[in-house]
């Protein structure tokens, strides 16, 4: 029932009940003024009903609009705190792959630690951000880290484009903790005594030793050659050829693919040979080179990075 209506039914019974009051005190006065007490109070009693039930109305009214609201600004922090996982996710993967470059480029003197929290600060005064201008700046920074997340990627491929071209270029020794017995280019000859053209230099080695690749690539040759014994061939794919000769035993076949620090063969003393060594060369673009150039160093490659 409607405030109005309560009012109205109010009024139309307070006018019966005054009609029957005149008529009652011309007859009988005590009985009319009891009569006008109770009508008085009738009343009352109706316009509180009337008001209590458009407080409560309007209460009511009130809470259903406060659950709205509340529901509404729920549905908004549980969609802020959605993106707000997605650029915590997108943040930790350019982390991650902030810290492979780093590792790639072997940049170790601390600029790139995405360990550290980065320092920021700035002066007053603070005021309160309306939703929109912090939704347009969450789609900002999402923007930012996706244009960052593709030139990492690119920076990724073209490191790593540049790391196998440094693991294929001939920078270690072809035995661990060895010494050279005779090196590269003239020397006398250890069997006839003339004038001999040494094309690789010697490492000292015991039979058995292992003999262990100096770069990536792939066993191009592997078997006798005539004054080199067993020999292994080892083709990097960038013009760099290197051998290894007068082995006791050859432990890898051709076409199989070698990393740098594997071994390809055991080291001996067969073919002409007055000892057990490996005889190690470096061949670029089908020259031979002296392997010095290369062994115990950074590659040239490598220094270009750095540089």
């Amino acid at each position: 029932m409607t405030y109005p209506s309560i009012v109205n039914k109010t009024r139309a019974q307070l006018a019966t009940w005054l009609q029957q009051a005149g008529y009652w005190g011309g007859q009988r006065p005590a009985l009319a003024i009891a009569l006008l007490l109770g009508t008085g109070l009738a009343v009352g009693a109706g316009a509180g009903i009337a008001d209590n039930a458009l407080l409560r109305g309007k209460g009511e009214r009130q809470q259903a609009l406060i659950d709205a609201t509340r529901r509404d600004a729920q549905r908004e922090i549980n969609a802020l705190a959605a993106r707000m996982g997605e650029l915590q996710a997108e943040a930790n993967r350019l982390n991650a792959l902030g810290e492979r470059l780093t590792r790639i480029g072997q940049l170790q003197d601390g600029e790139f630690d995405f360990d550290k929290p980065v320092g920021i600060g700035g002066a007053g005064p603070v005021r309160d951000m309306a939703k929109t201008e912090l939704d347009a700046g969450m789609a900002v920074l999402g923007q930012q880290f996706k244009a960052s997340g593709e030139q990492l990627s690119v920076l990724e491929a073209l490191l790593f484009n540049r790391q196998l071209d440094m693991n294929a270029v001939p920078g270690r020794e072809p035995i661990a903790g060895s010494y050279i017995t005779s090196g590269f280019g003239g020397r006398a000859d250890p069997f006839n005594g003339g004038h001999a053209n040494h094309k690789g230099i010697d490492f000292k080695a015991n039979v058995g030793d292992p003999v262990l690749a100096v770069a990536d690539g792939v066993v191009s040759y592997s078997g006798g050659r005539s004054g080199y014994g067993n020999v292994v061939e080892v083709d990097h794919g960038n013009g760099y050829v290197t051998r290894y000769a007068h082995n006791s035993r050859l432990t890898r076949k051709v076409g199989e693919l070698v990393r740098a620090g594997q071994e390809i063969a055991k080291a001996g003393s067969t073919g002409r040979s007055t000892g057990a060594h490996v005889h190690f060369e470096v061949w670029e673009n089908g020259r031979v080179v002296n392997p010095r150039n290369f062994l115990s160093q950074q590659s040239p490659l490598k220094l270009e990075i750095k540089g």
